[in-house]
């Protein structure tokens, strides 16, 4: 007994040593974000941030887009963010230098060059900068006096006095180029999401609901606002949510993204058209069996360019609004940040065999512009794609084989569930956080699900789990899991599940209906969901999910909660929490772990100091991946 226990020690130091220095490599990868073109095609713009664990400080950076050595666009400590060109090719950007958390808007030369003016003191957060269509002004969200950064997922500030006696609106303002003249636009009381310009620049079409804005994003609703009266006016109210509102180039359409959403920030459905003066939304892809995830209008006011995920790839395609054909332009197993038009566009690319780098060109002829992590080796397996039938529908995954690969050999498997529902696993580098793709160096096998409530494979499969969590997306979870243990050599006593949000509480309800696995880490779970209509902060996204509140119909919300069946569990169980989630906070998984402690169920539970959501603090994370790893080989023991 005490030779297998040395031996588990031994295993585990190893592991942690292996993780470590994995941690170390990923921190070491400059993560690349919002790529911007100009409109003449000919510059790119991009946030670069510095490599290490500790730091997320993102520098802007400039390019031709046919090549050329990259060229910073200011030169001090300040983090930048948001790039955007106007149309007579400057560069607007935001950058906290000087004030560090407290970004100001700049402006810089043509193309990016020259010097930078600061053309903003405000005290508040901003975001978005766009340019209207005659170069002149800029237009910005602005939350006044924002006590922390904006977003259901960052850390709540914990409430004390009056609940609710304060609510902070995020609100379009107006700045000129030139003078740095500002004037806030958008309606008193109303909370502006994402925006766009008439291109007349006479209005701005914009999404906005009522504050909170965290919670109400669900509720929101597309208007117009005429910027000489001031006049804002509703032109659709969605049945369920929307994202990415663009006016047409010959100012008669807007078009948008709308369907079944979990999360803000999060965007997949199908693509519809309005008339800008209002009237019935049309529904230009029903039926389509992909996830568009944004777009923008081609100059012929007739035409659309929209991303989309199609069954766990990303992929690129048009549309035609007179016969509401598509043509898909390019596809890949992999995961995009996509800006420009068919002939000349710039893109973050990235894959499980390559990390983040920027590509310039034509769609699907682009050349590699940037080798910022050209030193980066994969430490991790091959990924394969698998997929399945379940209960009539077709469901795929992503499999990562273990590093040292022998198929010869039996592996344990890791089942990691992504959260949402409504999102979906796409090919990328691995990331140092709770990126459980990296058991796959530790020589495991890695399944990614895309269960029924995943984008990728139209609206009726994204819907699919409405009334109904923890029944058929996990049947098609587990048959997803027979699946991959019918092609590849995976120990069927060696299977472990875990996932965070969502992930969290289906690794909760798979350990109430099923003793298949032998250890689950449950993080930012959702043990009651009951109890947590009412804790929650951004309660608003349920309803259309259960059909009813918990008040109206508490049956239908303790059907699909653990806590109902938490009678059934045997798996040792590690639940992890941070103590400011507001989407998920941390009573639910106090109330998990409290239960399974009553009935004498291995476990252990980890609430982090001041994280959010998503965590922040790198020893944190560190923190985390060291214990979800020692909880899978204490519990899942290498023969």
């Amino acid at each position: 007994m005490r030779l297998v226990s040395l031996a588990l020690f031994v295993s585990a130091i190893a592991s942690a040593q292996n993780l470590d220095q994995m941690l170390n490599q990923l921190g070491s990868v400059y993560a690349l974000k919002s790529p911007a073109i100009s409109p003449d095609g000919r510059y790119v713009a991009w946030t670069e941030s510095q490599p290490g664990l500790e730091s997320d400080v993102a520098k802007l950076y400039v390019s031709e887009a046919k090549g050329g050595k990259p060229q910073r666009v200011t030169n001090t400590d300040g983090a930048e963010a948001d790039p955007a060109f106007s149309q007579d090719g400057r560069l607007a950007f935001l950058s906290d230098a000087g004030a560090k958390n407290l970004r100001q808007l700049y402006v810089a030369g043509k193309n990016g060059l020259g010097r930078s003016s600061k053309l903003t003191d405000v005290t508040g957060f901003l975001s978005s900068p766009l340019w209207s269509p005659d170069s002149k002004h800029i237009a910005v969200l602005l939350i006044a006096d924002a006590p922390r950064v904006p977003g259901p997922t960052e850390a709540l500030v914990p409430d004390t006095g009056v609940v609710d006696s304060k609510i902070y609106l995020q609100r379009i303002a107006i700045i000129d180029g030139a003078s740095g003249k500002f004037e806030v636009v958008s309606p008193e009381g109303m909370y502006i999401y994402e925006f766009d310009w008439s291109p007349d620049g006479k209005q701005l079409v914009y999404t906005a609901a009522p504050g909170p804005g965290d919670d109400n994003w669900f509720i929101a609703q597309l208007y117009t606002l005429d910027l000489a009266s001031k006049e804002a006016k509703s032109i659709w109210k969605p049945a369920l949510q929307m994202a990415n509102p663009r006016w047409s180039p010959d100012g008669s359409t807007i078009a948008f993204i709308g369907g079944l959403m979990s999360d803000e920030g999060v965007t997949g459905g199908d693509i519809f058209t309005i008339p800008a003066a209002g009237g019935p939304a049309k529904n230009l892809t029903p039926g389509r069996k992909s996830s568009p995830s944004a777009l923008s209008w081609l100059p012929s006011s007739q035409r659309l360019l929209f991303t989309e995920t199609v069954s766990g790839k990303s992929a690129i395609a048009t549309l035609d609004l007179s016969t509401s054909s598509t043509e898909t332009l390019w596809s890949s197993e992999e995961s995009i940040q996509f800006e420009g038009k068919p002939g000349a566009s710039v893109l973050v690319r990235t894959s499980y065999s390559q990390p983040q780098e920027l590509w310039t060109g034509p769609v699907g002829q682009w050349t590699q512009l940037t080798h910022v992590n050209a030193v980066q080796k994969m430490q991790w397996g091959a990924a394969k794609s698998v997929s399945w039938k379940n209960d009539g529908f077709d469901v795929q995954g992503w499999l990562l084989q273990p590093a040292h690969y022998d198929p010869a050999k039996k592996y344990p498997m890791l089942v990691a569930i992504h959260g949402g529902p409504a999102s979906a696993v796409r090919p990328a580098w691995l990331r140092p956080s709770f990126d459980l793709g990296l058991f796959s160096a530790l020589d495991y096998f890695v399944f990614f699900p895309n269960p029924r409530g995943s984008y990728g494979a139209g609206e009726t499969f994204t819907t699919a789990n409405v009334k109904d969590f923890g029944y058929g997306d996990l049947r098609d979870i587990l048959t997803g899991v027979d699946a991959a243990a019918a092609q590849y050599p995976i120990d069927p006593k060696r299977i472990g599940i875990s996932g965070w949000s969502y992930g969290g509480y289906m690794t909760m309800f798979t350990v109430t209906q099923t003793n298949r696995f032998r250890a689950a880490v449950a993080g930012a779970g959702i043990s009651n969901w009951q109890s947590y209509y009412g804790q929650n902060s951004i309660d608003q996204w349920m309803l259309p999910y259960f059909g009813a509140s918990v008040y109206d119909d508490p049956a239908v919300y303790a059907r699909s909660s653990p806590i109902t069946f938490i009678k059934n569990v045997k798996t040792p169980t590690l639940v992890v929490v941070g103590e400011h989630d507001g989407e998920c906070p941390a009573p639910q998984s106090y109330e998990f772990w409290h239960a399974l402690k009553t009935f004498g169920v291995k476990t252990e539970f980890v609430i982090y100091p001041g994280e959010g959501h998503g965590f922040h603090d790198p020893e944190h994370i560190r923190d985390l991946m060291r214990r979800t790893v020692a909880w899978f080989e204490e519990n899942m023991p290498r023969p």
